[in-house]
């Protein structure tokens, strides 16, 4: 563009429409010559005020800025192993199997936002600037645990609240912490949840119990710590379908 400005602004090319600036008064003779002068002055002109608009257009423009990228926490399908494990339990409490009430989780503070979480230093969160879960990971948890704690067969329904179901057993959970650290090498993700199971007639705590799953992240960047998150999340969650699975059993 400013190679256009010095072609505009040259001599050559202002002689070329009739204007000599290099003589004393030429403008002014070019504006008392002939008709073809004037004209010509006059696109010059038109010329030249176009070529300073598209300039500052150009200069007004935003920088165009990376997209952010999101993401989700799944749940690959449960391992045999963990299905077997959950049969007998299923088998011994068909016909007395309570209903479970999952109320939405929970999520500490700093850990409440869909945005992903990384330490650099102990206790100093950080968030990555382009790169975010789809929604609150404690929003995502539910459907997760549903899911899993479903599969043990040890309760008749599993529901996640809120809803019109009643139930014999309520479950609260909440996130303490869910970081990406990157405090060693490789970095690693950590989870920690924290479930309490509750009678829902009587609000009499039955159990609860802290749940850490840590995780090595698959490269040292925003998509390895999501890798590593949805290992750890998996884990946490069969973990604590087997404990109430344990519960439901022991109090039935």
């Amino acid at each position: 563009m400013s190679g256009l400005h010095s072609v505009w602004s040259s001599r050559v090319g202002l002689a070329f429409c009739g204007v000599d600036f290099s003589r004393p008064g030429g403008l002014k003779l070019a504006l008392q010559g002939s008709g073809s002068g004037r004209r010509s002055l006059l696109r010059l002109a038109v010329m030249a005020v176009s070529l300073v608009m598209l300039s500052a257009c150009s200069a007004l423009r935003p920088a165009s800025t990376p997209a952010t990228n999101y993401y989700a926490l799944g749940s690959p399908p449960q391992s045999a192993s963990a299905v077997d494990k959950a049969l007998p339990i299923a088998a011994i409490t068909a016909s007395k199997a309570p209903t479970l009430l999952i109320n939405p989780p929970h999520a500490a503070s700093g850990f409440d936002s869909p945005r992903i979480i990384y330490l650099r230093e102990p206790h100093k969160l950080e968030y990555f600037a382009l790169s975010q879960w789809v929604d609150p990971p404690a929003r995502l948890l539910g459907p997760l645990l549903v899911t899993a704690i479903n599969k043990t067969g040890a309760f008749r329904a599993v529901v996640l609240m809120p809803g019109a179901a009643s139930g014999e057993l309520r479950l609260d959970t909440d996130i303490i912490r869910l970081q990406h650290e990157f405090l060693t090498h490789p970095s690693q993700v950590r989870l920690t949840l924290r479930a309490t199971l509750v009678d829902d007639k009587t609000r009499r705590v039955l159990a609860w119990q802290e749940f850490e799953a840590i995780e090595p992240a698959d490269s040292e960047d925003a998509y390895g710590g999501v890798l590593a998150a949805n290992r750890a999340v998996q884990k946490v969650v069969d973990q604590l379908a087997g404990f109430l699975a344990g519960q439901a059993l022991s109090k039935h």
